[in-house]
C-alpha cells in the first residue's frame, strides 16, 4: 500500500507538493528540493509536460524522487499517448514501484512550447482511470492477460470554482466509478468556496486534497484570475499582496493561513501545495502553518 493511500485511509491530514521535471538533464535542483521535502510531505506530485511544455518525463522524475526517499505521484495525461503507450507507461510505473497515479486529460498542445505538435487524446482522464483499473485486474485493454498486475492508488482533478459546480460533481462521480480514490483541486483561495464544495461532496467515496498556490505578487493573482480557468483570488488577498513590503513572505503567510483554516474546519482531507517553480518554499509554508506530518516519506 502506498504511503499516500495509507495516510488518507487512516484519516490523517495528507500533505503533498508539486514538482516540475527539469527542462534539460541537470537534476541538481530537483535533488536539492527533494532533500528539503524529505520527512515533510506524504507525496510529491510530478507534472506530466505541464501546460504542454516539453521537459523530462514524469516517470523518470518519479523514479529519481523515489530513489531520494520520497513518495512520488505520477501524473499521466492523455494528450501525448495512445492507449498502447498509456498502458506501457502505467506498467513501467508498476515496475519501478510507483503506486500513486494522477490521471489527467491534459492541456492542448497549442498552449505549449511546441504548438505544432499533434495531440493524441486517445484516452481522456476517465479512459486512463479505466485503463489503470483494467491493468490492476490483470488484463490489458484488449483483454490480454498480464503475467503480473500492478497496484495503483488512482486520483484525478476537480475545480471547486467551476460554475455550475454540479457539473463538476457529475464528472467526479464518473471518475470515481472509473477508479479514482482521491482528487486534487485546482488552486483555491476563497474559504467559502471550499465550504460549499465540501457540503456537496461529503457523501462521495473519495478523498479531497485542496490545491494551495502561494502568491508571488498582486500581478500574479490578477493574471490567474484573467487567464487560468477555475482560479478566483479574492480582491482582499490581491490588496494584501499589493500593500505588502515583502511579497514572498506575505504570499507564504496567506497560503499558511488558508491551510490552517481548511484543516480546522475539516473542509478537506489534505492539501496539495503547488509552488510553481519555487518548491524550496514548501517547507517554509508548512512551518508557517504549523503543519508537521505524523509520518512521511523517509521521515
Amino acid at each position: 500500500m502506498s504511503l499516500l493511500r495509507e495516510v488518507l485511509e487512516n484519516g490523517e491530514f495528507a500533505i503533498t507538493a508539486e514538482m516540475a521535471p527539469p527542462k534539460g538533464t541537470d537534476i541538481s535542483h530537483l535533488r536539492k528540493c527533494a532533500q528539503l521535502m524529505k520527512g515533510r510531505v506524504h507525496g510529491v506530485n510530478v507534472t506530466d509536460f505541464q501546460s504542454a511544455v516539453m521537459r523530462v518525463t514524469s516517470l523518470a522524475t518519479c523514479k529519481i524522487l523515489k530513489e531520494e526517499g520520497l513518495e512520488p505521484v505520477l501524473q499521466l495525461t492523455g494528450r501525448d499517448r495512445n492507449r498502447i503507450a498509456t498502458q506501457g507507461e502505467l506498467l513501467s510505473a508498476g515496475v519501478f514501484g510507483i503506486e500513486n497515479v494522477l490521471c489527467l486529460t491534459g492541456d492542448h498542445t497549442v498552449v505549449g512550447d511546441h504548438p505544432q505538435a499533434k495531440p493524441v487524446y486517445d484516452l481522456d482522464c476517465i479512459g486512463i482511470l479505466q485503463a489503470a483499473t483494467t491493468l490492476m485486474d490483470g488484463k490489458d485493454m484488449a483483454g490480454n492477460e498480464l503475467n503480473k498486475a500492478p497496484e495503483f492508488y488512482l486520483g484525478a482533478c476537480v475545480t471547486p470554482e467551476y460554475e455550475p459546480l454540479e457539473i463538476q460533481i457529475i464528472k467526479m462521480k464518473k471518475k470515481i466509478k472509473a477508479g479514482a480514490r482521491f482528487f486534487q483541486t485546482q488552486g483555491v483561495f476563497d474559504i467559502e468556496t471550499m465550504r460549499k464544495f465540501r457540503e456537496l461532496t461529503k457523501d462521495l467515496d473519495c478523498k479531497i486534497l485542496a490545491g494551495i498556490i502561494p502568491l508571488k505578487s498582486a500581478g500574479m493573482a490578477k493574471f490567474m484570475n484573467k487567464n487560468v480557468p477555475g482560479i478566483n483570488v479574492p480582491d482582499k488577498l490581491i490588496e494584501r499582496m499589493k500593500n505588502a513590503e515583502d511579497k514572498k513572505k506575505e504570499g507564504i503567510k496567506i497560503a499558511a493561513e488558508l491551510i490552517q483554516q481548511l484543516k480546522e474546519e475539516n473542509l478537506c482531507d489534505g492539501v496539495h501545495i503547488m509552488a510553481i517553480g519555487a518548491e524550496e518554499n514548501v517547507p517554509v509554508i508548512l512551518d508557517e502553518a504549523n503543519l508537521t506530518p505524523s509520518y512521511a516519506a523517509n521521515a
